[in-house]
């Protein structure tokens, strides 16, 4: 072999390897190094199936190896600790380090103090006499020879004298009578007992045995008190007109609409025996709204105004009241009745309530004290003190800058007493001016309209939009609903606001609009929307919203502890549509009913979403669900309307003018119909009746609001179409859920 020869291998190393060669003489052996002079006989390159094969991911090897460490640290740990107790307790009385002895031998090195009602007695390292409470003090040296007498534990006789009468070994059962021991001590019975128990322990224990009997029936005072220092505290009170205020009650409702009465009916469904106290600031049982601006004005009953019953519109007979006055509890009965009842406090309105104590407080100062408390105040009219219910009807600055005269002349329509005095009104003949054309307006102006033409009375209607319920219909459907309340006699004066307003000579009030024409009116109603009162909360400390108004509550209504909030004083969050204060009949009933429910303790989340509705007379009317606005994109697709497309035929068929009870589905009839549009379901065209149809409202390309005009009980498919929020690249399909076509 060549000395000083590597291996080499490329081009210009076998150049090299050459030059060796040459220089080496003839003969010379040249032996290379390869695998065969290193001892490898055979080598061959490694392949991808001779490597190793992984057994599972990584992530589990890993796994793998840290429960092996977490096992291996954890019985480390174990076995420390376990080595730790058992040389303490052992070493323990010596180290001091831990003592794990339940019951520590007491060395008597300190005498600790001996306090009153307790169930431990120690041994006293010297007789006592100052250690002891002020209670014993002046029996205890009066007898120092009987402590004598029991040197080992004078203070056991005080508490074993039962133990002493069936055991002829009183110290042996020592241990057994500590828990009765714990039990009659804690009332603590006066000296006198005790004296005789220590100087008769051994020679009469007929007499000890009579301390156990005291010491039992002194017990319950301690678990009674309750009831008695609460009456004392929020006594029944009797005000000036003879109603009787109970000091307390399980449950409080302050208001008395329609969240009242649906609240009050889910307690009684869920506790049979609850006893209610409703609190309302009218001098009326609670009764349904919307027939004052309905129903009620096309009653040819000369009594109607008093006894409020009306025809619906199918002719039958109903009341405004939900309950017959006989329904409820005197409340100076409330407090006594077994079976509990629901108890009305009327003319009185609630001014502050303070959740912490759960207190609330009258205008005259009285107080009730209550375990639940829902308020339910929703909207006043103008014969009702405001903050007595919650809120009231907008007023304007114009007619309240214009004096007294004015003032007197004008109604902010909400409840009865606004009703019976329009109707007196209205029933004199004499012209009305209504100020509004929202729903309230628009409904107030057709059912005026209708009996203006029996009574020879006249009506009018300003307001700044460019047609009735402007904000809320499309235009072309706006148009159209103005025209019809024209056809009902009533003078429609659009894009009009009020700029002055004064009194006559002959005691009527002259109008003046900004358009600078005039009206000589005799009678002004203003309905142009509600404002919530804020007074209650802000005297309560409760959270309002700035934006929306009335009180900010959670998923379940409840704005404080024990405290709820329902109707139109709610302020709720929708997980849809985003926080919203609603101000309907049909949400009033679902909120005012889920508020009752969870005063129960039922805990449910507020998930509905409500709808609402309004009659322009028994031949026209819609529903509508979600966000309506006319400022939003619509797309409506109308049919030919049958007889059965009206209020009149809804109330016929189901028998409940209140709709928001009636979302069943009903069937229509086939029923010819003079109106001139086609019967397929199409886009709205200029000049056509607008027999019945569907409106949606769209965000963002999504539907967030439906009407349902002339179309009734589809609210359940409605309420589907808005929960899915989705785009539609075709409306009309969507509108074939609604039968449109059906005859």
């Amino acid at each position: 072999m060549i000395p000083g020869l590597r291996p080499v291998s490329g081009g210009t190393h076998q150049k090299i390897l050459f030059r060796y060669i040459k220089k080496c003489p003839p003969g010379t052996e040249l032996h290379c190094r390869n695998a065969s002079n290193y001892g490898v006989k055979s080598f061959k390159p490694p392949t991808m199936n001779s490597l190793p094969v992984p057994q599972g991911s990584w992530s589990a090897a890993y796994a793998r190896k840290q429960r092996k460490y977490n096992a291996l640290l954890l019985g480390g740990i174990t076995f420390c600790g376990a080595t730790l107790m058992v040389h303490e307790q052992e070493m323990g009385k010596q180290t001091g380090l831990l003592n794990l002895s339940p019951t520590p031998e007491y060395k008597g090195t300190f005498d600790p103090p001996i306090l009153p009602n307790s169930e431990i007695v120690v041994e006293p390292f010297e007789p006592p006499t100052l250690d002891l409470p002020p209670p014993p003090v002046t029996s205890v040296p009066a007898k120092p020879k009987d402590e004598a007498k029991t040197e080992s534990k004078p203070q056991v006789p005080e508490s074993k004298p039962e133990v002493k009468v069936p055991e002829s070994k009183p110290e042996e059962k020592v241990p057994e009578s500590k828990p009765e021991v714990k039990v009659q001590d804690k009332p603590k019975p006066k000296s006198e007992p005790k004296a005789e128990v220590k100087s008769e322990t051994k020679a009469a224990p007929e007499k000890p045995a009579a301390a156990p009997v005291a010491a039992t029936a002194a017990a319950p005072e301690k678990t009674v008190p309750a009831t008695p220092d609460l009456e004392k505290e929020f006594p029944s009170t009797t005000l000036k007109d003879g109603q009787v205020v109970p000091g307390h009650v399980p449950y409080l409702i302050i208001g008395a609409g329609t969240a009242s009465v649906s609240a009050f009916r889910a307690i009684k469904a869920a506790d049979p025996k609850a006893k209610v106290l409703v609190v309302s600031g009218e001098g009326e049982e609670p009764y349904m709204r919307p027939p004052l601006s309905k129903e009620l004005w096309y009653s040819d009953d000369p009594e109607t105004p008093e006894q409020l019953n009306f025809k619906q519109w199918n002719g039958k007979s109903r009341s405004v009241y939900f309950e017959h006055p006989q329904y409820y509890t005197p409340t100076s009965e409330l407090s006594t009745r077994p079976n509990g009842g629901v108890a009305l406090l009327k003319n009185i309105r609630v001014t502050k309530v303070d959740p912490t104590f759960r207190t609330a407080f009258l205008e005259d100062g009285t107080a009730i004290r209550y375990e639940k408390c829902l308020i339910a105040t929703g909207e006043a009219g103008s014969g009702v003190p405001h903050s007595a219910t919650g809120g009231k009807p907008k007023s304007l600055v114009v007619i309240e800058q214009s004096g007294s005269d004015v003032v007197e002349k004008t109604t902010l329509f909400r409840g009865v007493a606004d009703y019976r005095r329009l109707e007196k009104v209205v029933s004199q003949g004499k012209h009305v001016t209504i100020v509004g054309g929202g729903f309230l307006g628009s409904e107030l102006a057709c059912a005026i309209g209708h009996k203006s033409k029996k009574t020879g009375g006249s009506v009018s209607q300003v307001f700044p939009e460019s047609g009735n319920m402007g904000k809320v219909l499309p235009e072309y459907l706006c148009r159209w609903t103005t025209n019809k309340v024209r056809n009902e006699g009533v003078e429609v004066i659009t894009d009009s606001f009020l700029k002055h307003a004064s009194p006559t000579s002959d005691g009527r009030v002259k109008l003046l609009l900004n358009t600078g024409k005039t009206i000589t009116t005799d009678h002004v109603v203003v309905a142009v929307g509600l404002s919530p009162n804020t007074e209650l909360g802000l005297a309560s400390g409760l959270e309002l919203d700035e934006r929306q108004g009335g009180f900010r509550v959670n998923a379940e209504l409840e704005a404080r502890t024990n405290l709820w909030v329902a109707g139109d004083a709610a302020c709720f969050y929708d997980v849809r549509l985003g926080r919203r204060r609603v101000e309907h009949h049909d949400h009033a009933i679902v909120s005012g009913r889920l508020a009752g429910e969870n005063m129960t303790g039922a805990g449910k989340p507020y998930w509905h979403q409500s709808m609402f509705w309004s009659d322009l007379g028994p031949d026209v009317g819609y529903e509508a669900i979600g966000i309506i606005d006319s400022s939003l994109p619509t797309v409506g697709v109308f049919a030919k309307a049958t007889a059965k497309d009206s209020p009149k035929a809804v109330v016929e068929e189901t028998g409940e003018s209140m709709r928001s009870v009636t979302e069943g589905r009903a069937e229509t009839a086939a029923v010819e119909s003079p109106l001139k549009h086609s019967s397929e379901p199409h886009p709205p065209t200029e000049g056509e009746n607008y027999g019945k149809g569907v409106i949606f409202y769209l965000r963002d390309k999504k539907v967030v609001g439906l009407l349902l005009w002339n179309v009734f009980n589809r609210m359940p498919i409605a309420r589907k179409v808005l929960k899915e929020n989705k785009s539609y690249d075709d409306l009309s399909e969507v509108a074939k859920l609604f039968n449109l076509q059906s005859d």
